[in-house]
């Protein structure tokens, strides 16, 4: 679907450049935009290798794993019925510090594994209540050092590229809290989900008796 709509804005791009007089620029934004992508491109790998390596060394230092300890309490409140130590929730510490950090690549290992291990551990069949919520909290983490943001407002000459800094963390703070209230409403309020459990709990219970 992404695709078919990418083609046709491209191709209604063109046609609405040509039918308005504007080929000369359009043949030169196609020419030069290329050569700015593959430079904007590098110019954030560059930026994303800096906060990987400084997340890697934070790993091995130890300090990820003190900042998970931190929070815990608050996660285990938030993720209930799950074992604070089960993969899944060291899995999901680690993601949510990592984005916390800006460091979204080193992030996306970390919530991959533990999809992988919700969907073990905390799912019989059906996405469960944490499973829903960790996906939400992904999209919609909490944001303390925008790198990625910072390394384009440095490439663009911004005088003071972390100035966003109090707006990025107030506004990411406040969504975050929205779509966990929101998320833990309609998990509430969801009867499916809640007939699966008792569906999953009478399954369980039928297959010890023949057992």
């Amino acid at each position: 679907m992404l695709n078919i709509i990418f083609i046709v804005m491209v191709i209604s791009s063109i046609v609405v450049g040509i039918l308005s007089g504007n080929a000369d620029e359009l043949s030169n934004a196609i020419l030069n935009e290329g050569s700015n992508a593959v430079e904007f491109s590098i110019y954030l790998a560059g930026g994303m290798a800096v906060w990987g390596g400084l997340m890697r060394v934070a790993e091995r230092c130890g300090i990820t794993d003190y900042i998970c300890r931190l929070f815990t309490p608050i996660l285990s409140l938030i993720f209930k019925g799950l074992d604070v130590n089960s993969n899944s929730f060291k899995n999901i510490c680690m993601n949510i510090t990592a984005n916390m950090l800006g460091f979204g690549n080193s992030a996306t290992p970390y919530g991959i594994q533990a999809i992988k291990s919700l969907e073990k551990e905390d799912c019989n069949g059906v996405a469960s209540d944490n499973f829903i919520l960790f996906c939400v909290m992904n999209t919609s983490s909490l944001t303390i050092i925008p790198s990625t943001v910072s390394s384009i407002r440095s490439m663009h000459q911004s005088e003071n590229p972390m100035i966003i800094l109090p707006a990025v963390l107030i506004s990411s703070l406040l969504n975050l809290i929205l779509v966990i209230f929101i998320t833990k409403i309609c998990n509430r309020l969801n009867p499916v989900h809640k007939e699966s459990k008792k569906l999953s709990i009478k399954s369980n219970s039928i297959a010890r008796k023949t057992l």
